[in-house]
């Protein structure tokens, strides 16, 4: 009977029916998407630090290292589980060249290596380990991806070539914002290059228990081990490199779904609300014959639950498709993700939530049953509706606008509550449309710079121990460059140090300081401000989480061999350097010199390009880029799968608006015909009729999609905001394209909202007089 009654229901409301269906549709294969890709990126980057067995304890140093101390210093700790010293040879990108294309513009610190021996290890894209031949060499990944390399070019570093035999996995610089990338050669290889450039060491160890990693660290650094290089890198900071950037896609989809699901919702909350409306009569003889209110919400409860349940088995098959084109960076960097079998369960549970979420909701609205007296149900019909006059429009008094137009507005205001579906939907279709869109843009910007640790400028100059063989040197001459070019508008010195940090348990810790004028090009601050005094010091937010630290607290640092105590004036986002640095403007003394950052802004900001290319040449050992090549090249990745992910909410957004306006204005059409035989009956056309409900949906468009846009600007930069402290960042402020965001994005839902108009009021002309206006009782 049921199967019957489903059926013929279907068939007398094709448009409702299809209409929920696809919203149910799209809820659940989103869902089942971004549930299998997060299980899928989960099982990826454990299969790829498993296969590669992934360090816990990674050291960067350039300089001179004792080896024997070292191995004395792993041979008494406990905890450590295997060590190893691999040799990194840093060799500055205008000296390799693939094919006829140079690195020289390449942001990346370029290094030769050779295969470890015990972990660590480099894999091939079928997860194997990596042995190559003497005369070849295996590129990072990310040269593949730019198209600046494929197999069989050949690869030419001071006058040595070398044949791309293929492309390497690396668990510890795969991912673009690592800033390194290992290029693999043969021992008998590694040494014809070892006069190419200057040699850096990975110091590495497994531990036993990983969770001890601090008390480890702590260790290291009181034995006085070597250190000069970046902060210390730990295993959960390498899954998370890895992982961010299809982190980040799977979040912007979750957003996505999360935003559809409401607008199941809320078309299922209208459509049974229509329906109920439809059936009222039915309802009251059911109810007055003694049928409990239960026995029939079952009747509509039964019929949503055949669409949700098809349409969930539907969403579930389609995310697989879905899947594919989401999944190629994820298999390129990490490969398989092991999870077999595991990945579509997970999948069919997201869509089995979204099935019973419906289910819920749906009885949750058929609960208003129990308030439906049968009496005034059989007597009248319909529910007697009390619509809130609008006051201050009488038609009356109206001088100003044309007699349609102020119906159609007079119509919405008195009933608000009717078109706040439409309202809602139009809204979140703004939010779904435009967020996506402004994360793109935001990361994308030469403004993202200050997420980075340094603030916008039109170019950045970057030194480092491991190219230059004397930065202090360099360091001079460039800004003496910098001071008599006339196309310079001003540019400052950072110079990135270590200092040690004793902490309040006796444990010694390292602490990157960049020391100079933090005025000049600050970067965006979350609290206070950049410091002032050479007491004072601003930290990134990750190392004041870690530290405990707040405005005002107090941090000692070991400087030329004293305490110097200092007091946290401000705390940054940074994304960049593991997100531990910190700022600072005090003499250095004799602490290490790491590297150093000039920021140049340029008087004539269209030359950055011809400038960037004469600071390169005049000074080969200095990485010199514009801002926007810089974040790209740092961020391509994450920017790739942002943008796939905004595209897929754009059509989202698109398909929302005209399914849902056009539901609405079909069922809006079929509840007012008898209003509709009224207006006909003295005088109305057609033609006026339709111009009234075009006013309305005009109205409630322009309402809802302000109320979008505001959104966007406020929540939508919240769930940026969340996005971007996965990576260190606070303090977040979308870059927002004006043309899209304001102009472009209300243009395009209002074209589409205008078309579903006219296609959901066309029945308007087959409404006959004499057929409804005894509808009214």
């Amino acid at each position: 009977m049921y199967g019957k009654l489903i059926m013929n229901d279907i068939r007398k409301s094709k448009l409702v029916s299809i209409t929920t269906a696809a919203f149910i549709v799209a809820s659940a294969a989103l869902t089942s998407a971004a549930a299998m890709l997060g299980m899928n990126l989960s099982g990826s980057v454990d299969h790829l630090m498993e296969e590669a067995k992934a360090v816990h304890f990674l050291q960067m140093h350039s300089g001179d290292i004792d080896v024997r101390k070292l191995q004395d210093f792993a041979d008494t700790q406990g905890n450590v589980e295997a060590y190893q010293l691999a040799r990194f040879l840093n060799v500055k990108g205008l000296d390799i060249s693939i094919g006829e294309k140079s690195l020289e513009g390449s942001v990346q610190d370029n290094g030769f290596t050779t295969q470890n021996r015990t972990f660590d290890f480099l894999l091939d894209l079928n997860g194997d380990v990596i042995h190559p031949a003497d005369g070849v060499v295996y590129v990072p990944l990310c040269y593949k991806k730019d198209g600046s390399a494929q197999i069989g070019d050949t690869l030419t570093v001071h006058g040595v070539s070398l044949t791309v035999a293929g492309f390497l996995r690396d668990s510890a610089m795969n991912a673009d914002i690592t800033g390194s990338k290992r290029f693999l050669v043969s021992e008998d290889t590694f040494r014809d290059l070892e006069g190419s450039g200057s040699m850096e060491y990975l110091i590495e160890f497994r531990l036993k228990d990983p969770a001890a990693f601090p008390a480890f660290q702590s260790d290291y650094f009181e034995a006085g081990l070597p250190s000069n290089g970046p902060p210390v890198i730990s295993r959960p900071l390498l899954a998370m490199m890895n992982a961010v950037t299809d982190g980040m896609m799977i979040a912007v989809l979750v957003m996505i779904s999360i935003l559809v699901i409401i607008v199941a919702f809320l078309c299922i909350r209208f459509t049974l609300l229509a329906k109920i409306e439809e059936d009222y009569r039915e309802i009251g003889v059911l109810k007055a014959l003694g049928l409990r209110a239960r026995d029939i919400a079952k009747l509509y409860s039964a019929k949503y639950g055949a669409i949700a349940g098809a349409a969930c088995v539907l969403g579930f098959l389609l995310s697989f498709p879905l899947l594919a084109p989401l999944m190629g960076n994820m298999r390129i960097y990490m490969g398989d993700s092991g999870r077999g079998v595991v990945t579509p369960l997970i999948g069919a549970l997201g869509t089995l939530t979204i099935f019973l979420v419906v289910m819920w909701y749906v009885k949750a609205v058929l609960g208003r049953f129990r308030k439906i007296p049968p009496a005034q149900a059989v007597r009248f019909g319909v529910p007697m509706e009390h619509p809130n006059a609008a006051k201050g429009f009488c038609f009356s008094e109206n001088r100003l606008l044309p007699p349609n137009v102020f119906l159609g507005i007079k119509d919405v205001l008195s009933r608000k509550k009717l078109y706040m579906t439409m309202f809602a939907v139009l809204a979140i279709s703004s939010l779904i449309l435009i967020v996506p869109q402004n994360i793109y843009n935001t990361i994308s910007a030469r403004s993202f710079m200050t997420y980075m640790g340094v603030g916008e400028s039109d170019i950045s100059v970057y030194l480092s121990q491991t190219r230059t063989d004397d930065v202090r040197q360099v360091t001079a001459d460039l800004s003496a460059a910098l001071a008599a070019d006339e196309n310079v508008e001003g540019y400052t010195v950072l110079s990135g140090m270590v200092f040690s940090m004793p902490g309040t348990d006796g444990r010694v810790e390292r602490l990157r300081v960049d020391l100079g004028d933090h005025n000049a090009f600050p970067v965006m601050y979350s609290q206070g401000g950049p410091p002032a005094t050479d007491r004072e010091i601003a930290l990134s937010s990750l190392n004041a989480r870690e530290l405990g630290k707040t405005m005002g607290d107090g941090l000692t640092l070991i400087v030329d061999g004293r305490e110097k105590h200092m007091t946290v004036c401000g705390i940054y986002p940074d994304i960049t350097n593991a997100g531990k640095t910190a700022k600072a403007s005090f003499e250095p003394g004799d602490a290490d010199l790491m590297r150093v950052v000039i920021p140049v802004e340029l008087r004539n900001k269209t030359e950055a390009a011809k400038t960037v290319s004469r600071y390169q040449w005049e000074f080969p050992s200095a990485t010199v880029t514009a801002a926007d090549e810089y974040v790209r090249q740092t961020f391509g990745g994450t920017l790739e799968a942002i943008r796939k992910a905004s595209y897929a909410s754009a059509a989202a957004a698109v398909l929302l608006t005209i399914l849902v306006t056009l539901l609405f204005m079909k069922m809006l059409v079929a509840k007012d015909r008898y209003p509709i035989a009224v207006l006909k009956s003295i005088g109305f056309t057609s033609a006026d009729i339709r111009r009234q409900y075009m006013t309305r949906s005009v109205t409630v468009a322009l309402s809802g999609i302000i109320c979008g846009v505001i959104l966007a600007d406020t929540l939508g930069e919240a769930a940026g905001g969340v996005l971007i402290s996965s990576l260190g960042g606070t303090a977040f402020k979308f870059a927002v394209n004006p043309w899209f965001a304001y102009l472009l994005s209300p243009l395009l839902l209002g074209a589409c909202v205008m078309v579903a108009t006219v296609s959901g009021v066309s029945d308007i002309r087959r409404l006959k007089i004499p057929e409804h206006i005894k509808e009214a009782y």
